[in-house]
């Protein structure tokens, strides 16, 4: 009977657990690297990352240096003698020096069908952009930022309400499946990865909480779409009398009769419709589905507007 393959593992969040326990249950993970313990939740408590956990769990040898590029954990990983090392949303690039220990190179688990969309943020980019389909590329890592060759690729479709959150989840279980499948026949020698093509690249670099505002001029189908791209993280905000609410859920509306005339209602106007609440866009409205002012629990926008005096007719800013 074959030894099983020796694996590395890095990757942070919890995007990165399926992957994971797709190599406890198929190889000999010789160790994990992982990101440092980082503030986290309304008591900025540090927390292990979701892959310190799971490896915790099982025993493994765990590490999570500020950086890959000392001297020591060099060592370190060379001492692992792993076979390959594979990467899943891990949150560092790895240098050359570790880029050329294991024979059967670095293998990274990207959600994005490259070249498009690559960087930090790949589910929400293709979310915001309007993307009918996304996927997983497994791709053989060199020292650029996901550039490297194409190993295989697994397609899926982004459904209407999908958001950053729930797609993640998909592409999780996707990219999981996908290693499983492949690994083997890439340790055996068999795949044989093509490069990218270089003229189709598109970016998606890190988010920040000051994309989240909503800015009311734009077209309802965008703002839509910024809604499920920014959710859970940074979410979607605007202000309500010097008041930051939290936009939840959105439905886009592309026209509405009622709302035609834009001297009468400008961008960011509260109305109300058949369709129920709704804020006037650059072009057409979106129904307020559910909205939060902090320190309160979700509701709807019909729930929202009983409760605030005045907030019909008002302007969102």
């Amino acid at each position: 009977m074959m030894p099983r393959p020796r694996v590395v593992f890095m990757g942070t969040p919890d995007f990165a657990l399926p992957s994971l326990q797709v190599l406890l249950d198929t190889c000999h993970v010789v160790g994990v690297v992982t990101q440092r313990e980082r503030p986290c939740g309304r008591g900025l408590q540090t927390r292990p990352s979701p892959v310190h956990v799971l490896a915790v769990q099982h025993h493994l040898p765990v590490i999570t240096p500020p950086s890959l590029r000392q001297d020591d954990v060099v060592e370190q990983l060379r001492s692992w003698q792993a076979d390959v090392i594979v990467v899943a949303a891990f949150g560092m690039l790895l240098p050359l020096a570790v880029l050329e220990l294991p024979p059967h190179g670095c293998i990274n688990v990207h959600a994005s069908l490259l070249p498009r969309w690559r960087g930090a943020a790949p589910v929400a980019a293709a979310i915001l952009a309007g993307d009918e389909r996304t996927g997983i590329t497994l791709m053989q890592m060199d020292a650029g930022l996901d550039s490297g060759p194409i190993i295989r690729q697994a397609e899926l479709p982004i459904a209407p309400d999908d958001t950053q959150g729930t797609l993640t989840r998909k592409l999780s279980q996707l990219g999981a499946s996908l290693l499983g499948q492949t690994l083997p026949d890439w340790l055996a020698g068999c795949i044989v990865p093509r490069p990218q093509d270089e003229t189709q690249v598109t970016w998606a670099p890190p988010l920040k909480k000051g994309q989240g505002r909503i800015c009311w001029e734009q077209p309802a189908v965008f703002i839509e779409r910024q809604v499920r791209a920014f959710h859970p993280w940074p979410g979607t905000f605007t202000e309500w009398h010097g008041v930051p609410l939290k936009i939840l859920k959105v439905r886009a509306i592309p026209a509405l009769p009622e709302v035609t005339d834009p001297s009468a209602h400008p961008p960011g106007t509260v109305v109300t419709t058949p369709e129920g609440i709704c804020v006037v866009t650059g072009a057409g409205v979106v129904q307020l589905s559910e909205v939060q002012l902090a320190g309160r629990r979700p509701m709807t926008g019909m729930e929202f507007a009983r409760g605030a005096r005045g907030f019909i007719g008002s302007r969102l800013v």
